[in-house]
């Protein structure tokens, strides 16, 4: 783990919907004074499900032309796995351990080499009551994260699994993804079959299947924890069929 001086990075572009961009530049200087800049490796654990709650993790990039990621799971009792979510640049993770007593309840990995700023959680909250504006900018960041396991949950009801894998590769290419030469898309996160299962609730072997007819129709390309859009518009109106 590197340790490098913050003025190494520059103020950086926030992506839209994450804590950062919805902060007023003060709020957003104050908040990354609150700790130290660190440096990981992609694969590196930044929070165990059931630890004590200690800190909250801003993340942001290594560079400007990518961005931080972080995959949200939890194992259940029977040991069945969940991945809750995708956090990028900008985000913050365990900030509801710091909201209230308790362990944790999910489990933060790197999907990329990331840099965090590790805020102890009486800071953190501390931050949020110097900067009302920033208070604001968590609900709503909280209630974004909660209509998206909203829809996976309508999703998981109302659709077949091809298009529920149809519908949360267009939001993640939607708020991760970046256009590529050749007119294709970029997914922007790294994902397995079985994590992209999880994000769905269905099989591996089934994602496999749901793939492979997205493939057929040319609407995606994939190959081993990358998956590429070759027709948003087609992807598009395949995840809107009824």
């Amino acid at each position: 783990m590197i340790s490098p001086p913050l003025s190494a990075f520059a103020e950086p572009f926030w992506p839209s919907g994450t804590l950062m961009a919805r902060l007023a530049s003060e709020a957003r200087r104050d908040l990354l004074a609150l700790a130290p800049p660190r440096e990981h490796l992609a694969g590196t654990v930044l929070i165990r499900q059931g630890d004590p709650r200690t800190q909250v993790f801003l993340l942001r990039s290594r560079d400007s032309e990518t961005s931080a990621c972080v995959k949200v799971a939890a194992t259940t009792s029977n040991g069945s796995d969940t991945l809750f979510g995708i956090r990028i640049s900008g985000d913050v993770v365990g900030e509801l351990a710091a909201l209230r007593d308790g362990n944790r309840t999910a489990t933060i990995t790197t999907c990329t080499a990331t840099i965090t700023h590790a805020i102890p959680h009486a800071a953190f909250v501390g931050f949020l009551n110097r900067h009302v504006d920033a208070w604001e900018a968590l609900c709503r960041m909280i209630a974004d994260r909660l209509d998206w396991a909203n829809r996976r949950r309508l999703d998981f009801g109302g659709y077949d699994v091809p298009t529920r894998l149809a519908r949360v590769l267009l939001e993640l290419v939607e708020q991760h993804g970046f256009a590529i030469p050749g007119g294709g898309h970029d997914l922007g996160v790294r994902l397995s079959q079985h994590e992209l299962g999880t994000l769905i609730g269905a099989k591996e072997d089934a994602i496999g299947l749901a793939m492979r007819q997205l493939r057929t129709k040319h609407l995606v390309k994939s190959n081993y924890r990358k998956v590429m859009i070759n027709n948003l518009g087609g992807l598009r109106e395949f995840a809107d069929r009824g």
